[in-house]
């Protein structure tokens, strides 16, 4: 089977496609054919950052092809899509069955991977903020993956004024389409009034302006990969908090939480409420495209490889 890896790190260009043995699925684990495969930014981080080589994870969606001892929900032919931890990149991919949903009928894997993943963490990362109906709610990287199915949460969860920071002003009119109320730059002075609730996606430079946003009383969810420093001060003359999302987590050891999150997800999405916004669907051989793309952060929305 064809997959794609890198040997050093350092940047897209040292993405290659390689013939790989096919993986046998262990213990839990269903081996999967790829119809669509979703790229993360935490996955570009790490061809950027990491010092050693690491296999490239995301999304996966497609038909089950095999599965491992003591697998009971999921048989060979069904639909399904999940996080897979090593190999994603790839024309077949092994997903742990507590991270598989069943993809309903009618849905393209494009589509799923869309959704699945980006839609539990912005509904996570949203839920850690304790939202209340009628709280003013900001979202950065709002035109992100994660970012657009954010703001859909947070307009369905009844906020009274919902806010989309961007980098740049062509993406305005796109947030706003989703249901963003105004929409602020960056590198803009003042990110307009205060908000209850701030779901955080980019980290660094961002963390600042962002907790200066908060009303008091305000929380901040950080749930990027892109770290940063918040300012402990800012916090206190606010009485503002700040928490920290990672979905794994919730995975891992709330497993009855992901579900019920996941199930509720196919049905917002099944009503309209959440609708999954895909910019790029590109051949599995140009994934360093795909994290071009990424990186520069010209996408509206999610870039998904198609092997």
């Amino acid at each position: 089977m064809r997959r794609v890896r890198y040997e050093v790190s350092g940047g897209p260009e040292v993405l290659f496609v390689e013939e790989a043995p096919v993986p046998e699925p262990g213990p839990g684990e269903l081996l999967v054919r790829a119809e669509a495969v979703g790229v993360t930014l935490p996955a570009v981080r790490k061809v950027r950052e990491a010092a050693d080589p690491v296999p490239l994870g995301g999304e996966v969606a497609g038909t089950v092809a095999a599965v491992g001892e003591g697998v009971a929900g999921f048989a060979v032919g069904d639909r399904v899509t999940g996080l897979c931890f090593s190999h994603a990149y790839a024309e077949l991919a092994l997903i742990h069955e507590a991270m598989a949903s069943v993809v309903p009928g009618g849905t393209t894997g494009i589509d799923a991977v869309a959704l699945v993943r980006s839609g539990l963490v912005a509904r996570g990362a949203y839920e850690a903020g304790r939202p209340h109906p009628g709280d003013a709610v900001l979202v950065t990287a709002a035109a992100s993956a994660v970012g657009t199915l954010a703001l859909q949460y947070a307009k369905a969860g009844g906020a009274s004024r919902v806010v989309a920071a961007v980098g740049s002003a062509d993406k305005a009119e796109f947030v706003r389409a989703l249901g963003a109320d105004e929409v602020v730059l960056y590198g803009d002075g003042s990110w307009g009034d205060p908000v209850d609730v701030v779901v955080d996606g980019v980290g660094g430079d961002v963390l600042g302006p962002a907790v200066r946003a908060l009303a008091p009383g305000g929380r901040l969810v950080a749930f990027s990969s892109g770290g940063g420093t918040v300012d402990a001060y800012e916090l206190l003359v606010r009485s503002a908090s700040v928490v920290g999302f990672q979905l794994a987590a919730i995975a891992r050891g709330r497993p009855e939480v992901y579900a019920r999150w996941r199930d509720e997800l196919w049905e917002l999405h099944r009503g309209g409420t959440l609708r999954p916004h895909v910019f790029a669907e590109i051949p599995l051989a140009e994934a360093a495209r795909a994290h071009e793309i990424i990186e520069s952060r010209r996408n509206l929305g999610k870039v998904v490889l198609v092997p």
